[in-house]
């Protein structure tokens, strides 16, 4: 029994996707529930897997092609036996390309090739199994025009914009279109400079009793709960803390109200390799510090194999950042709309300090809270890290809320 292979609802506010990579192949045999064809959102990528046991009949939509949901992507034949080796993808029935020479190519080096009027057989390949690869197409197109011209693509923006000029390219240059996590990443960036009264403010943290309390219990935290004990999980509580404090920080403006939030869903930025990813740590102030721990320690494992879900990216109160684990000693991050608040967490360095008439050695950390001035004053800001920083100084504190 034949049926199409459609693009499944892929979260909320996600329409569209772009088609990453086939997994199987045209002839292939595949099992119930085997990943047929990855599919990039602008917030994670997504498998469609094999409804039943078959084959690909058909690939009506290759690499790089954008899709929506509910579109066909391909055809799949229930029940028919297939070749248990990988054959060529058979390209969309709309492909336009010159015949080839017989050369096989990756979808998206035909689909380059065939935009800009060339025969992937003419090409030098240098892919796996001789294959045509869109480096190699970018090559053929540098080798023929020194300077070709690349049009530039429309730009997402609230606000019109003159359009962008043309683009000259040489040879020594390569394009690459931005993911869809990317692109979103910039327009939620941008987003919020174009709406946010954006501010940030710094302090200084001196680490060093929090780095011995770890050194003492890390151990046996990590024989007991069986995931490393981090300084993340302290700055969670420190934050959730003054969050209940200075409830503005925790807040969303919309339109003329301010919605304060009685929950605490904090976001921890993970770096992955399509880029930024936010996954949420719901009710935060519930959870004990291992929990947190180990609830970072698998987001980040997800996000760096792509196995992170939708539902766990939307939704967060207020967005903490460390961007000293890559090294930066002080930064001003971007909120995440509709949040009020980020935390940066910096890199810990061994600086001079005063201590009554001594200068004496000490672990220090800068911070930086950035924060929406359209609903948190100074004053308001400024306390809120004198408060994360006060528990963090004295981690007890924690402990007994105060």
């Amino acid at each position: 029994m034949a049926q199409d292979i459609i693009v499944p609802t892929l979260g909320e506010s996600v329409a569209e996707a772009t088609v990453s990579k086939w997994l199987k192949s045209v002839g292939e045999a595949v099992s119930v529930d085997e990943p047929l064809v990855e599919l990039e959102t602008d917030k994670v990528n997504v498998e469609v897997n094999a409804p039943a046991d078959g084959v690909i009949t058909a690939i009506s939509a290759e690499e790089g092609a954008d899709v929506e949901v509910g579109a066909v992507l391909g055809q799949f034949e229930v029940g028919r036996q297939g070749t248990a080796s990988k054959a060529a993808p058979v390209a969309a029935a709309t492909q336009t390309a010159p015949a080839s020479s017989g050369t096989s190519a990756t979808p998206a080096a035909r689909k380059l090739a065939a935009d800009n009027g060339l025969d992937t057989g003419a090409i030098a390949a240098t892919g796996a199994k001789g294959h045509v690869t869109k480096g190699d197409v970018l090559q053929e197109l540098a080798a023929d025009k020194p300077a070709a011209t690349l049009a530039a693509a429309p730009v997402s923006a609230p606000a019109p914009a003159a359009p962008l000029a043309e683009r000259v390219v040489s040879s020594r240059e390569e394009v690459v279109k931005m993911s869809r996590l990317r692109q979103k990443v910039a327009e939620r960036l941008k987003q919020a400079q174009n709406t946010a009264a954006l501010l940030t403010t710094f302090n200084e943290v001196e680490m060093d009793a929090l780095m011995n309390l770890r050194r003492d219990y890390k151990d046996k935290f990590e024989k007991k709960h069986k995931v490393k004990l981090g300084f993340m999980s302290f700055f969670v509580k420190a934050c959730v803390l003054a969050l209940k404090e200075f409830p503005a920080v925790n807040a969303e403006v919309h339109g003329t109200n301010i919605i304060y939030k009685n929950y605490y869903d904090l976001g921890i930025a993970v770096g992955s390799p399509s880029g930024l990813v936010v996954p949420i740590i719901r009710d935060a102030d519930q959870g004990t510090f291992a929990h947190i721990e180990q609830s970072i320690a698998d987001f980040g494992e997800r996000a760096r194999s792509g196995k992170l879900e939708l539902s766990e990216m939307t939704g967060g109160t207020f967005t903490i950042t460390n961007g000293g684990v890559f090294g930066s000693l002080l930064s001003t991050p971007i909120i995440n709309p509709p949040q009020t608040g980020i935390l940066g967490m910096h890199k810990i360095q061994k600086r001079p300090v005063v201590r009554g008439d001594k200068i004496e050695i000490a672990n220090m950390m800068y911070v930086a809270l950035s924060y929406d001035h359209r609903i948190i004053d100074g004053r308001e800001a400024v306390t809120f890290l004198v408060r994360v920083k006060e528990m963090l100084e004295d981690p007890a504190r924690l402990l007994i809320d105060i």
